[in-house]
């Protein structure tokens, strides 16, 4: 059976919003949802915040560079 995927995004409202395997696909959905957005490791520790930490519209692959690294590799 397939594990849960780890990355949860979060709007701006702190509603839940979605679960991604891939870090990408979450920062895709956090500059859809814009600033205040979240991508967490579950459903606690984030990870990123859109509009404070950039705008990940500008790499998709620079944010889960950064999501990688915050979650421990």
């Amino acid at each position: 059976m397939a594990a849960s995927p780890r990355f949860k995004v979060y709007d701006s409202s702190g509603m839940y919003r979605a679960a991604c395997h891939e870090p990408e696909a979450a920062a895709c959905l956090v500059s859809f949802f814009g600033d205040g957005a979240t991508i967490r490791d579950g459903h606690q520790k984030k990870l990123w915040v859109e509009g404070v930490d950039g705008c990940a519209g500008e790499s998709f692959d620079r944010v889960a560079q950064i999501v990688i690294e915050r979650a421990g590799g």
